[in-house]
C-alpha cells in the first residue's frame, strides 16, 4: 500500500512539474533563467516555512539531526542550484518539452545509482515497465522536436548539454534526499531543509558576485514575477514536496519514472499556452507511456 501511495504521489509530481516548467519558461524568457532560479527558491522557502509552522509549530525542523541537515542540504544544493539551474537554461534555449526529453534519462540514472548506493533492486517486470514508459515519453518529445527546424544548431547543442546536466543533478539530488529521509523523517521537513539550504547558498553566491541589484531589479517585471511565483508554487513547493513523499515510499527507479511523465502532461498545456500542434506521434507515444505506467502500478 505504501508503495502505491508513493507512486500516486509521483504522478501528482509530474502534473505539478508540467505547470511549473511552463511558468518558468515564460518567466525565464523575460528575466533569464538565473534570476528565475534565485527568485523561485525564496518564494518556495517562504511557502514551505509557513506550512511547516502550521503543521509542526516551527519554521524549520530545528530538531533534525546534523546528519539529516547534511544529506538534505547537499541534496538541495545539487538538485536546486546545479541541476535545476542547468535545466532552466535548457528551458530557455530549447523549450520545455525538448528539455524534458533529456530528463527522461533520470529514471535510468536513478535506478542505477539506487542499486549502487542504496541497495535497491528492481524486478524484471518493473524494469520492463520503466523501459516502456521511458520509450513512450521519448517518442512524445522526439516527435515534437522533429518539426522544430528554427533552433540554431549551436543553441540546440548547448541546450542539450544543459539538459543532460540537469538530469544528472536531479538524479543525484534525489539519491541524497532518499538517504536524508531514512528512518521515517517527514517529507515536508526534508523539503524545508533542502530549499532553505539551497536558497541561502545561492543568494550568498549572488551577493558575492555582485549580482544582487540586477537580480532584484529584474523582479520589477510583473509578468515575470507572477509566472515565477506560480511556477514556485507548483514546482519547489507542492511538486518537490510530493516528490519526496514518492521516493520515501516507492523505489527510486519507479518513482522517477512516474515523475518523468511531465512531457505527457505538457501536451495539452503547451497546446493552450504556446499553440503547439498535437501530432499522431505524440498520441501514440502517450499511449505507450500510459501502458508502462499501468504495468508499474499493477506490478
Amino acid at each position: 500500500m505504501n508503495a502505491h501511495y508513493g507512486e500516486l504521489a509521483a504522478l501528482a509530481t509530474a502534473i505539478c512539474w508540467a505547470f511549473g516548467s511552463t511558468m518558468f519558461t515564460v518567466s525565464g524568457s523575460r528575466i533569464g533563467s538565473a534570476n528565475v532560479n534565485r527568485g523561485r527558491l525564496v518564494v518556495a522557502a517562504m511557502l514551505l516555512s509557513l506550512s511547516h509552522l502550521v503543521v509542526n509549530g516551527n519554521l524549520v525542523p530545528v530538531e533534525a539531526s546534523p546528519a539529516r541537515w547534511l544529506w538534505l542540504g547537499l541534496s538541495g544544493i545539487v538538485g536546486f542550484i546545479i541541476g535545476d539551474g542547468m535545466l532552466f537554461e535548457a528551458f530557455v534555449l530549447i523549450g520545455p518539452r525538448l528539455s524534458m526529453l533529456l530528463m527522461s534519462l533520470v529514471p535510468i540514472m536513478s535506478a542505477l545509482l539506487a542499486w549502487i548506493f542504496l541497495g535497491e533492486s528492481l524486478r524484471f517486470v518493473e524494469m520492463s515497465a520503466i523501459a516502456i514508459t521511458v520509450g513512450g515519453i521519448t517518442w512524445v518529445v522526439a516527435d515534437k522536436s522533429k518539426g522544430n527546424q528554427n533552433t540554431h544548431r549551436r543553441k540546440l547543442l548547448v541546450g542539450i548539454a544543459f539538459g543532460i546536466g540537469g538530469a544528472l543533478g536531479q538524479t543525484l539530488g534525489l539519491v541524497l534526499s532518499k538517504k536524508g529521509l531514512e528512518g521515517g523523517f517527514s517529507a515536508l521537513s526534508g523539503n524545508v531543509i533542502r530549499v532553505v539550504c539551497a536558497a541561502l547558498i545561492l543568494w550568498l553566491i549572488t551577493i558575492a558576485g555582485g549580482k544582487m541589484p540586477g537580480t532584484l531589479n529584474s523582479y520589477r517585471d510583473k509578468k515575470a514575477f507572477l509566472t515565477l511565483s506560480a511556477g514556485s508554487f507548483f514546482g519547489p513547493f507542492i511538486g518537490v514536496w510530493l516528490s519526496l513523499i514518492s521516493i520515501k515510499y516507492a523505489k527510486l527507479g519507479i518513482a522517477t519514472t512516474l515523475m518523468s511523465l511531465t512531457p505527457i502532461f505538457l501536451i495539452p498545456i503547451t497546446k493552450i499556452a504556446f499553440g503547439e500542434k498535437i501530432t499522431v506521434g505524440a498520441v501514440l507515444g502517450t499511449a505507450i507511456a500510459c501502458a508502462g505506467v499501468i504495468i508499474l502500478l499493477l506490478a
